[in-house]
This record gives C-alpha cells, structure tokens and sequence, in this order.
C-alpha cells in the first residue's frame, strides 16, 4: 500500500475561490460539476460562518419575488443578467432535492424549518461530489500573476492562519503556493468583523487597478444621541407596524425599540438608502390619519382627551407605554385638556408628527451588527455576464465584494448565488 500521506499536495487548480461563504461555495460547486479542478480558500476556521448565523440561524435562502429593483448600487442595471440566469426557483429546486424543510414567511422570504446548517451542509456535499478542495485556516500572504505559455496564471502565497493555541505553542506558519488559471474573489464585505470578515477583496481589487465605491454598514439599526435616544431606548422591546421613509423610498414593515436605537425590518431596509446626518421619518399610525381624526373628535366628542381619541379609535395601534411616552413628549402640557380647549393647529401639528415622525439618526450600528456592506469594487468595471473583470483577464468578482447591495429578505443571498453561478458557468 502507498504511504500517500507524504506526497505534497497538487498546488496547480483550474480554478482557485476565495471565500468560503454563499457566492465562494455556489461558483465552486458550479464550476466543479463542468469538471474544473477548483479550490476553495478560506482564513475561518469554518466555512459559511454567515449562512450559519443568517436569519437567525434559519438562514433566509432567498425570496420567491426577486427583481432588479431590490438591489442598489451605482450601476442598478449590473444585476439583472446574473439574476435572469439564475432565478431563484432553480436554488429553490436544489433545497428540495436535498429534502432540506423550509417555509414562507411574509414578504415571499424562505427560511429553512431546522437551521441554516441545512444550507451549508447542502453546499459542501454538492461541492465534495464534484471534487472541490476546501481549505481552512488559510491566510492569502500575496498574489500575483505569472506569463507562462501566453496564458497569465496567478500565484498565491498563503500561510496557516495561527490560532491563539498556535501562538501560544510558538507553531511556525508553513508557507504553500498555489496557481490557477482563473481566480475568484468572494471574500465578502466587512460585515460582521466576528465572523472573520474582512478587506482582503476589496485590496485584490484595487492591487488589480479596480476602483471601489465607498462602502458603509448597511441592513444596520439606527442609533440616536441626545433626548431622543433616551426616549428610545426606555422602550426598548416595543414593536409596532409603521411606515419608515426618506426621501427616495418608504417601507411599510415592524419597527423595534431597542437599548441602542430603532431596529426591526423598517429600519433595516432604509438604513441601505440612508446616508449619515440625513433625517428619517416614522409614521407611527400608518393606517390612520390623524389629524382628520382628532379634529373629527373635537367636533363630535369636544369632551375627550386626545390619548383617548388614540386609545379607542386606532385598535390600540400604539402600545400603552410608547402611547404615555409620546404624550410626555409631544403633549405634555394639554394631556388633560378637552379636545374643545385645543388650538386646531395644535391638533394638526400633533397629527403630523405622529403621520410623520422626523428623526435624525447620530449614525448606525455599523458593521459589528450589519448584515450587509454597501458599496464595493465597481461595477462598471467588471462583466454583468460573467463576473469577470475587465481590467484583468482571468479575476473574477462575486457576491458582496461587489458594489451589489439586496434588501433584507433573501436577496443578498440570491445574489450570491446567481452571481456564484454565472461565474461558475466560464471559470
């Protein structure tokens, strides 16, 4: 019996990943199952750790209404080749292979039954079958490109990423290299800096003369200083449906008080459209006018308290604490006034601002909490087709490196996999 152990491994690939997340995974696999020889790369110690804690350890896989407007970024036009190659009922279709439970919730978002563990475990035994090599622990030192025989390939230097067990042992990190034909670049934004992430991808792509667009946390809460911060976090815990806007978008979903701001899905979906000293603003009755209500009651019921008007004819829409609290701070002086004794612009000043609440956020929760990175490496400057770059002949971009930023709901990993695919599809 040969003693295969010793031989070192094959350090040329027909295709090297870097990234072993949702759009690394996705190309690999893909590219795999045309018979390329494809490594994945990874500096975690896992792979997936994002699919893993994504929807709450669910994982919200995708959405079965997946359109370009979901998506921003400088160039909204890139996504739409990817995503027309690759809709979502053909992932829908490989978790149903898989037998892997999932459900709907509102707005067509799927998540898994069990765990996101389901999505990962699918993704790695698709790769396995196609003979994909994963590495972990893997730090990338360098890369660059060599001619040979006309064709460019890359080289890579990559060492053991050293845990504190490594250190502490005083362990060496061993060097290997590796080289490649065509080398993708899926390492992710800077979201979640806990999972690993970090800027690698976005320093390939400027070593590669790419331009990047700035980036910033995005699907993030809002934080506030000042008076309103503390009245927002003495309601912590309250969730109520509302319609959160600015001026280029409006979302009708929950809104969450939280210790350190305004979370929930509202805050979420606008915080991708909001940029810092920017004001939001909140409609805390969605459903009710306000102002035609209170003057309404001032005419048929003079007697009442406007808390009461709010209490009885909204189905109790504001919860009893948020309800007290804003009456401290909105009408405090008249709370026990008769609707008869108020101004008329009283009450349409009051009726407003609960129509409209207008905010001004001090900044975001940033990428410790984000769910995605905004911005990235250009698109202008890289294939919608193919996701290959078009300044270096064999670089491939996917996922959220790119300047490709989905709503909350699934798309960010739509994106991922339809931009895996279609890059898997040339590499």
């Amino acid at each position: 019996m040969s003693n295969h152990h010793n031989t070192p491994p094959p350090t040329h690939y027909d295709v090297i990943i870097i990234g072993a997340g949702a759009s690394g995974l996705y190309c690999a696999l893909t590219a795999g199952r045309r018979g390329r020889r494809v490594l994945v790369l990874d500096h975690a110690n896992k792979a997936g750790k994002k699919i893993l804690m994504s929807g709450g350890g669910r994982c919200n896989f995708t959405n079965y209404f997946v359109e370009p407007e979901h998506f921003i970024g400088t160039n909204p036009h890139f996504c739409k080749s990817a995503l027309s190659r690759y809709p979502s009922w053909e992932f829908i279709a490989m978790v149903e292979g898989h037998k892997i439970p999932y459900h709907e919730r509102e707005h067509g978002q799927l998540f898994c039954d069990d765990s996101a563990q389901d999505i990962l475990t699918m993704l790695l035994d698709e790769c396995r079958a196609v003979g994909v090599q994963v590495r972990l622990n893997t730090k990338i030192d360098s890369v660059n490109t060599v001619e040979r025989d006309n064709t460019t390939r890359f080289q890579l230097a990559t060492s053991k990423a050293l845990n504190k067990k490594d250190m502490a042992s005083g362990a060496k990190s061993s060097q290997v290299s590796y080289s490649c034909e065509s080398l993708v670049v899926a390492t992710g934004g800077l979201s979640i800096p806990t999972m690993g992430a970090s800027g690698l991808g976005y320093e390939l792509a400027q070593q590669f003369g790419h331009t990047l667009i700035a980036t910033d946390a995005s699907l993030v809460p809002f934080t506030f200083t000042d008076k309103t911060g503390e009245l927002i976090r003495s309601l912590a815990g309250i969730s109520l449906p509302v319609i959160a806007s600015n001026e280029r978008i409006s979302f009708k979903l929950p809104l969450l008080f939280t210790h350190r701001g305004l979370s929930g899905p509202a805050m979420l979906q606008l915080s991708n459209y909001w940029h810092t000293g920017e004001s939001i603003s909140i409609n805390l009755l969605p459903d009710t006018d306000v102002t035609a209500l209170l003057l309404a009651h001032k005419k048929s019921h003079p007697r009442q308290l406007i808390r009461t008007v709010l209490t009885e004819n909204t189905n109790s829409a504001l919860p009893k604490k948020l309800l007290a609290a804003l009456q401290t701070q909105l009408w405090d002086d008249i709370k026990d006034t008769e609707l008869a004794n108020i101004k008329d612009e009283r009450l349409l000043e009051l009726g407003t601002t609960l129509n409209g609440w207008q905010l001004k956020p001090s900044g975001t929760e940033g990428y410790r909490t984000a769910e995605v990175t905004r911005g990235g490496v250009k698109t202008d400057e890289v294939s919608s087709k193919t996701m290959q770059s078009k300044l270096q002949e064999g670089l491939y971009f996917v996922g959220e490196v790119l300047d490709v930023t989905g709503w909350l709901g699934g798309y960010n990993f739509q994106w991922a996999w339809a931009s895996g695919f279609v890059s898997g599809e040339v590499v």
